[in-house]
């Protein structure tokens, strides 16, 4: 459409450019001839130069329009030479129309030559048999063709390369943005794929890895402890049924990373979504200290945040609990949950075996970090073999409402 456009407009100037310096001198030069000379050469040129924007504004055929303006200008400057004694100038000024309207070099190349014999033929009809057959501006005629043929065969060849360099830059354009998109169709399903495994190990591995461990402990006390394994019990079908609900939201919606409910902790989806966060966390701990029976310290303000972080930072500190349960043999647990400038902190303590962080290796960890950064947040651990362990989640601001708010 662009390039179209361009070559619309390179022709209009070019028409103004043949009206200028090819009809005009000619009119001006006709002054000082013979009445009928004159009238007959003006009525000449009118004609010619109302004929091109007739071609473009008439209806029907557009090649043949233009073949018919090329036919009558090979017979107008046939006429104007005869009458002029020559017409060397306007045949110049005029041979660009062949190569524009031509439809290609070999017809171009001939109606140019045609045009070319009109106007010296028409010179040497003027000339009379006793005439001079090959006058200057017949001459002038013949070179200008010469050159003109040879200039724009070159302009054409000019032309066609770019014409291919442009094809086979479109090519490769279209190409690449089909690669491209491919290539994001993939990572998009890698995307996928990464936050659903993210959510199953948060959501339902977590869950059941809590189930285990109370069917274990309550299958070692059923006989020294009934109560506390029928609590135990209790605890499992709770655990179970959010594990169901949360398969059920996974498999439903396929929009696990907009949930937030609770395996291990509590927590459903409803729940997350209507509370602040410091409820969301203190019921969270209670079903853990009730599961494992250890010491849970919890310093846990109103901070009120959005949706998004409140997810968030209920799974770090379920993925923090699940690791105290399998890994850390601790007997306490402390949470602190606070604002500070720019964001909001969770930090997460337990005093059990603690590890070397540099050698960790595990999913949690690096599904936290990631589930933070995608906030714009950041993950810490701390943590040395014998001296327990130390998380701390940061996530900024995100326009969140005023603390006391839910």
């Amino acid at each position: 459409m662009e390039r179209a456009r361009q070559n619309a407009a390179l022709r209009r100037w070019y028409a103004a450019a043949w009206v200028l310096l090819g009809l005009v001198p000619n009119a001006i030069a006709v002054g000082d001839r013979p009445d009928s000379t004159r009238s007959t050469t003006l009525a000449l040129l009118v004609v010619l130069g109302l004929a091109y924007p007739l071609t473009e504004i008439l209806s029907g055929a557009i090649v043949v329009r233009r073949y018919a303006f090329l036919g009558l200008l090979i017979a107008g400057l046939g006429g104007v030479s005869y009458l002029m004694d020559g017409a060397a100038s306007l045949l110049i000024v005029s041979l660009p129309h062949f190569w524009i309207l031509g439809g290609g070099p070999r017809r171009a190349v001939a109606l140019s030559g045609a045009a070319t014999a009109a106007a010296v033929a028409g010179n040497a009809v003027q000339q009379g048999t006793d005439g001079e057959l090959l006058t200057g501006n017949s001459v002038a005629a013949l070179v200008g063709y010469a050159a003109g043929v040879l200039f724009g065969l070159w302009m054409h060849r000019v032309v066609g390369q770019r014409d291919e360099r442009a094809r086979v830059l479109t090519a490769d354009l279209a190409d690449a943005r089909e690669r491209l998109a491919e290539a994001q169709r993939r990572q998009g399903a890698a995307d996928e794929r990464e936050r659903l495994a993210r959510e199953i190990h948060d959501t339902l591995a977590q869950g059941f890895a809590s189930i285990v461990v109370l069917a274990e402990a309550a299958r070692d006390g059923l006989a020294a402890d009934p109560g506390r394994s029928a609590e135990q019990l209790t605890s499992i079908e709770r655990t179970a049924r959010e594990n169901l609900a949360e398969a059920r939201v996974l498999v439903a919606s396929g929009a696990a990373g907009g949930t937030a409910g609770g395996t291990a902790g509590g927590a459903g989806p409803e729940s997350v979504a209507a509370a602040s966060v410091a409820p969301t966390l203190r019921r969270t701990l209670d079903r853990f200290a009730q599961d494992t029976g250890l010491t849970v310290t919890a310093d846990l303000p109103d901070v009120a945040c959005d949706r998004t972080t409140r997810i968030a930072l209920l799974r770090c500190t379920q993925e923090s609990l699940a690791n105290v349960r399998k890994h850390a043999a601790a007997g306490t647990v402390g949470v602190v949950l606070g604002r500070r400038p720019g964001g909001v902190e969770l930090e997460i303590t337990d005093d059990g075996r603690g590890f070397t962080v540099a050698d960790s290796r595990g999913f949690g960890l690096d599904g936290m970090r990631r589930r933070l950064a995608e906030l714009g947040g950041e993950l810490t651990v701390t943590s040395s073999p014998g001296e327990g362990t130390r998380i701390l989640a940061v996530v900024p601001v995100r326009d969140f409402p005023e603390e006391g708010t839910a």
